[in-house]
């Protein structure tokens, strides 16, 4: 049953050291808010999971929190590299990370596995690809009824998912509309599941067919944060801030300007901070 939070309580409460985590949203209402409250809280030695680690996965690994990364695909979209996550890696800045690295298709049906509550996936992929060389957690398994040899990984089962909505109802059930990549997957894989969300109202009216609805039962924790995906987009409430991936780029390519940066935007910085930013953006429109 969801509860109703605010968000230092909810990542409080429900996020510790050494969990497994994924913060999920595919370019569209990704959990920026609250993977700044995990760095403001100092939680670390986590395992961070995503399709498409992105700026916040830069962000907690160039302050130290991340012990390894089981991802498919990282970068700061339609910019370039993640650079402290690529500084972790060649020179161990600011500690050693290891790293899972699979396919799209393998991360999707690792979480629908995980959401089934199955121990593997098993699909058609990595056929001619090198990657299950450098990673053991790629396999191979024989159809029992056809012979067909197939990729097999195990299920995703993170302690917690981290996912950005656009509406929660007063009963805790919670709406995403546009864009979903896997966070209902993620949700429903997950031990727990903290969702921030742009409104809280009585009921959701007039929603579209294909929209993803989020019973109350699958959710562990809701707060209400205004803006908690800038500068990813929220489908209805804002654009997406280019100009902030942009930015990102040289912020992140200098250690001490990336520490300053982190202590004056995410540090000294409030969950409402958010909203402002989002107004600001549209006051620049």
């Amino acid at each position: 049953m969801a509860v109703f939070q605010s968000l230092p309580q909810a990542i409080s409460e429900n996020l510790h050291a050494g969990d497994s985590v994924a913060f999920e949203g595919f370019t569209h209402l990704i959990p920026h808010a609250a993977a700044h409250e995990v760095i403001r809280q100092g939680i670390g030695g986590l395992t961070l999971i995503r399709m498409t680690p992105d700026v916040i996965y830069d962000q907690l690994i160039g302050m130290g929190l991340v012990k390894k990364l089981i991802f498919s695909y990282a970068g700061n979209p339609g910019v370039g590299l993640l650079r402290r996550l690529r500084d972790a890696v060649e020179n161990d800045w600011p500690q050693p990370l290891e790293l899972e690295e699979h396919s799209h298709a393998a991360m999707a049906n690792a979480y629908e596995a995980g959401a089934a509550g199955l121990p593997l996936a098993v699909f058609r992929g990595y056929k001619g690809a090198d990657l299950a060389k450098v990673n053991p957690n790629i396999k191979s398994v024989t159809c029992p009824f056809s012979g067909e040899v197939l990729a097999a990984v195990p299920s995703l089962r993170p302690d917690v998912a981290v996912i950005h909505a656009q509406k929660a109802s007063k009963r805790g059930d919670v709406l995403i509309e546009g864009i979903v990549g896997v966070q209902k997957e993620a949700v429903l894989a997950a031990g727990r599941a903290i969702v921030t969300v742009e409104e809280v109202v009585e009921d959701f009216a007039e929603v579209h067919p294909n929209a993803c609805v989020l019973p109350h039962w699958t959710v562990t924790a809701i707060a209400q944060v205004p803006g908690g995906a800038h500068p990813s987009y929220a489908h209805g409430y804002y654009e997406r801030d280019n100009q902030s991936y942009l930015a990102w780029d040289e912020i992140a390519a200098d250690r001490e300007r990336f520490q300053a940066w982190m202590q004056d935007n995410v540090i000294a910085a409030t969950p409402e901070d958010f909203a402002a930013r989002v107004a600001k953006v549209r006051a620049a429109k």
